[in-house]
């Protein structure tokens, strides 16, 4: 039962940050040709050790960098030297990850310049050796989790991709301890939560996370990625048989985002 719990919470954290991280190469498609992130799956090899680390982490109380960080994961280390010129051009791709000032499509499309280039392991040190530097920086913090879930979609081993979506995980709770404001570590965790399994009572929280994910960004000027927060709720409302809460939702989403296709349709499912 243990070993079902986490291999379900994992693939859905894997699965979930996919999703998202794909998801504005799929809108450049539309005027480049681009590629979807892979979904992944771990085993039962990390269920012991990885099951403390799917606890949220309290807010007064953040988790040491040192908790944080993946030293038993192989990756970087392993990886061959990176020459000079590449190591610069790979800073400038942390620098554009970790700048506020950078658009969510510039963001998504370093991305997918990293992993296409090989460049994701020597990414990861840098964000490492940047966390451990600056241990208070939420950004830092969620910028290296989706490094790992990059990560996760370039490995095979399910061993290595439990621990690093778990040790994500976790450096998401992080992000959120030091920023509850951080949009994108909320929305990762909301959605990774949503593929807990029915039993596992975890319905309530995905809610309650994009409940005050939607609250926070309406606080904010928009931004296209905001849309996902009403499809994935008005989703999680569906799932529970509250359709009435989930036609509203998206009702609402939809007036912010008309353009949006995933809420059209999804209010046109909807009596």
């Amino acid at each position: 039962m243990k070993y079902m719990i986490i291999l379900v919470f994992v693939t859905g954290l894997v699965a979930g940050s996919a999703y998202y991280v794909s998801r504005s190469s799929n809108s450049q498609n539309a005027r480049a040709q681009g590629v979807a992130a892979t979904s992944t799956e771990a085993t039962a090899d990390t269920q012991q050790s990885a099951v403390p680390m799917v606890e949220p982490v309290p807010s007064k109380s953040p988790v040491p960098v040192e908790q944080s960080r993946v030293s038993s994961v192989p990756g970087p280390a392993a990886a061959p030297a990176v020459q000079a010129l590449d190591r610069a051009i790979i800073t400038q791709a942390v620098d554009v990850l970790l700048s506020r000032d950078a658009s969510y499509e510039q963001k998504r499309g370093t991305w997918k310049q990293l992993r296409e280039s090989g460049g994701l392991d020597e990414a990861i040190n840098q964000l490492q050796q940047r966390l451990s530097a600056n241990p208070s920086s939420g950004d830092c913090a969620a910028v290296l989790g989706h490094a790992y879930l990059q990560k996760c979609g370039t490995i095979s081993d399910v061993r290595e991709q439990g621990i690093l979506a778990l040790q994500a995980d976790k450096l998401f709770d992080t992000a959120l301890s030091l920023d509850p404001q951080n949009w994108e570590a909320r929305f990762t965790k909301a959605v990774a939560l949503s593929y807990w399994p029915a039993n596992m009572g975890k319905g309530d929280e995905v809610i309650q996370q994009f409940q005050t994910l939607i609250q926070q960004q309406e606080a904010l000027p928009q931004q296209p990625q905001f849309s996902e927060s009403y499809t994935w709720l008005g989703d999680q409302y569906k799932k529970l048989g509250r359709l009435d809460d989930a036609h509203s939702i998206w009702e609402r989403g939809a007036l912010l985002f008309p353009s949006d296709p995933k809420l059209s349709t999804r209010l046109a499912s909807t009596p």
